[in-house]
């Protein structure tokens, strides 16, 4: 399913034209200071005839691997193929997440709505973080959501010199974080944090025993290559089955 996935992002992402538009850093200095991400939902290069055509196949995917239910799929295609109210719902969510305001994110019998809509947001948002992100300042940002598009990391990589980075589960933006803290709950009581390696080495995983949920890294120290989230996120899937059986939540 991960890779049926990632090859359906990779397709659209190949047709998304590069944000034309640039951030001043008056601009970045002021979202820092208030811990606010910079994109907003304007300035997403977004085709709507793209964005349905991924909501629709990434509902296809989910549901072809029984990751979702038949009545969640035919309620999630109906929403696809209301242009207007599409619409509507896409920039209620986006801006639901951005800030963290959950009680103006729109209304989901599925339960699926925001899984599908951050798959389906993904080409379009990594094509703003590869442009955007290399240009921006962003040295002040210790925020634990993603500095670009709000979203929560997916994955983290340590860095030759040991720093670790955040990589965002929406635009695969990255930014640097505390290197033990809980990027989840804040929690820096590192007796309280739970590492353990897979047994070559290359990735880690580290999961917070006050909020219970865990992060996957890729430890690029001694390693020849940096961190690939569509491949990474794969190839780790045997971590998450260990995290699971210890108790944490993904």
């Amino acid at each position: 399913m991960q890779l049926a996935l990632v090859e359906l992002q990779r397709r659209v992402q190949s047709r998304v034209p590069i944000p034309t538009h640039r951030i001043d850093q008056a601009r970045v200095q002021r979202h820092v200071a208030d811990r606010r991400p910079l994109l907003a939902f304007e300035e997403i290069p977004l085709d709507w005839t793209e964005m349905r055509l991924m909501v629709r196949q990434t509902v296809d995917i989910l549901r072809r691997f029984d990751s979702l239910d038949e009545e969640g799929s035919m309620t999630l295609h109906a929403i696809a193929r209301q242009p207007e109210q599409f619409q509507q719902i896409v920039q209620r969510w986006y801006q639901s997440t951005a800030t963290g305001n959950s009680a103006s994110a729109p209304a989901d019998s599925t339960g699926m709505l925001d899984q599908v809509l951050s798959l389906a947001m993904r080409p379009f948002l990594a094509r703003c973080a590869e442009t955007l992100l290399p240009q921006l300042d962003l040295a002040g940002w210790d925020a634990a959501r993603c500095p670009l598009c709000g979203g929560e990391p997916e994955f983290a990589a340590i860095t030759p010199a040991a720093d670790r980075l955040l990589l965002c589960g929406r635009c695969t933006g990255s930014w640097h974080f505390h290197p033990l803290a809980c990027p989840f709950c804040d929690n820096h009581d590192r007796t309280r944090i739970t590492s353990f390696a897979s047994r070559d080495g290359r990735y880690r995983l580290y999961g917070c025993d006050v909020c219970h949920r865990y992060l996957k890294a890729f430890d690029g120290r001694n390693a020849a290559r940096g961190a690939l989230l569509a491949v990474d996120s794969v190839a780790t899937l045997p971590l998450d089955a260990a995290a699971i059986q210890k108790g944490y939540l993904g």
